[in-house]
């Protein structure tokens, strides 16, 4: 088996109604995790679902999905991330053609057809200060060009630091030799601790602009400073640079 879909919902059913019906047809199979009661909606025909006795965090349900399935391949998609066609196929052909590629991500649209920054940098001391404060009402959020690459729309298949989690093709091998995702990162920086570790062993992660996704970021941190998702990012962020404090030493 080639390729298998990965799908976390809480609380998702409307989202996934118009994800699925994209994503089913480009994967050889699929994996609904419910990590909610009343998270799944219609199941399409050949789509498995798993029903959580009680929630998990979004890094162990993703592992639940790995040890669930047996693609050569684990896409990781969001409920509200919907691949245009042929997006799968690109991110597997390119893959098949580059066995050092560990993660290969798509580019990612907004619903209103503007580019999505799904490309980015390692975090730094100082990057992070100014994203997660109000220092960013200064330029705005997407106005760190360094860290999102605002300068560097790819047009061919380019390597990335990290890539937004929403839509991510990994290798199982590499998810086998990392140890998968790492269930203690409560919402956030789970696809940066990923990718960090991935390249730690020697992986590759790419961004592959032929494969398109249109995604519906909620991007709550981004529009409020202070919420209980701050939170968790900042917890997020914290156990990050528990596990890799050389990373304090990038100002």
């Amino acid at each position: 088996m080639k390729v298998s879909a990965v799908v976390v919902s809480h609380n998702h059913a409307a989202e996934l109604a118009r994800s699925l019906p994209e994503l089913v047809t480009q994967v050889d199979e699929t994996l609904m995790i419910a990590n909610l009661p009343g998270s799944i909606g219609e199941v399409p025909a050949g789509a498995r679902v798993l029903e959580n006795v009680r929630p998990l965090t979004l890094s162990a349900n993703v592992n639940l999905g790995i040890a669930a399935t047996s693609g050569e391949y684990v896409l990781v998609s969001n409920p509200d991330a919907i691949p245009q066609p042929g997006a799968v196929a690109a991110l597997v052909s390119f893959a098949d053609s580059n066995p050092r590629c560990g993660i290969a991500g798509p580019q990612t649209l907004w619903p209103d057809g503007t580019w999505q920054p799904t490309r980015r940098r390692f975090p730094t001391v100082r990057g992070t200060i100014v994203r997660r404060t109000p220092l960013r009402r200064v330029r705005g959020a997407y106005e760190q060009r360094d860290h999102y690459l605002l300068d560097e729309r790819a047009t061919e298949p380019v390597e990335a630091d990290w890539l937004l989690g929403a839509f991510l093709l990994m290798r199982r091998t590499m998810l086998e030799e990392i140890g998968g995702w790492d269930a203690g990162f409560r919402h956030y920086c789970e696809d940066i601790d990923l990718c960090y570790r991935a390249m730690q062993a020697g992986w590759e992660r790419w961004y592959v602009p032929d494969a398109v996704v249109v995604h519906d970021y909620a991007a709550v941190i981004d529009r409020h400073f202070l919420s209980r998702h701050t939170l968790w990012h900042l917890r997020g962020m914290a156990r990050f640079v528990r596990k890799h404090p050389e990373r304090l030493l990038e100002l």
